[in-house]
């Protein structure tokens, strides 16, 4: 019950902050109203935890925060760079001209309010309880499939979008947490990579219906395997191969350091 009151209260509460980020848009008081929705979640989520678990959220202690925040985000930005590259040498992805500074730094407060909504909710709730039952690898795969579902109501969602989400984006990100048993790296890496797909190349994010307008106002071609298409670059092959490397090297890390939890046998 404790679990189930957990996932319910943090659920609402990345609904309730996602639906006033929405609200707001790219609007002047988006970088404000972002920052203020990620550390009113931030304070929720360790209020929640010692209220229902009885105990100090560790996953988001402040030591290391930094590290884990700069780490994130500069890998985030990173691998979604280099998505972009393989995506525009084959001619699916060019640059068209300057994007707003205004809408850059209202982009970035609402890719943090939907980084650290997100991670609380997927990493910090449904990852950390399933695990309990079901050991590292069923976590991995819950987290992952529910966290490219969500995707699935996007304007311009199809399956592959939902499953290349599922594959690049919730495999890495929860691979992370395992990692470093904290929620620092994860939501460094879920706001690195949106908000260079967004506020920097300003093309489409998850199926989002328009394309942001970031520092660069950009163009998509060519076949939707390799730019992918309405849904945006993470429905590219590129992402999905440039993430599961990612993906690949923080599980080994994981395992190097004894992060991977077996799953819990039946008792007869």
């Amino acid at each position: 019950m404790r679990s189930v009151l957990l996932l319910l209260l943090v659920g609402a509460l990345a609904a309730l902050l996602s639906g006033v980020t929405d609200a707001v848009g790219a609007s002047v008081w988006a970088l404000p109203l972002g920052v203020a929705a990620a550390a009113l979640g931030l304070w929720a989520y360790r209020l929640a935890i010692r209220r229902i678990e009885g105990r100090e959220p560790l996953e988001l202690s402040r030591k290391g925060a930094v590290r884990g925040l700069g780490w994130g985000t500069a890998a985030g930005f990173g691998v979604f760079a280099a998505t972009i590259a393989a995506i525009a040498v084959l001619g699916g992805y060019r640059v068209t001209g300057w994007g707003s500074f205004e809408a850059f730094l209202a982009v970035c407060g609402l890719m943090c309010a939907v980084a650290v909504t997100e991670e609380l909710l997927f990493r910090g709730v449904v990852f950390r309880l399933v695990e309990e039952a079901a050991g590292t690898w069923g976590a991995l795969a819950v987290s992952s499939v529910l966290f490219g579902g969500i995707h699935l109501v996007n304007p311009n969602a199809t399956l592959w979008g939902a499953l290349a989400i599922t594959l690049q984006a919730g495999l890495m990100l929860g691979a992370a947490y395992a990692a470093t048993r904290s929620l620092w790296l994860p939501i460094g890496l879920h706001f690195g990579w949106n908000t260079t797909q967004a506020r920097v190349f300003g093309t489409a994010v998850s199926g989002s219906e328009d394309a942001f307008a970031g520092l660069l106002t950009g163009e998509a071609g060519g076949p939707a395997a390799i730019s992918g298409g309405a849904f945006g670059p993470e429905g590219s092959v590129f992402a999905v191969l440039f993430c599961g490397a990612v993906t690949v090297y923080l599980l080994r890390v994981a395992q190097r350091r004894g992060h991977i939890v077996p799953r819990r046998s039946r008792r007869a």
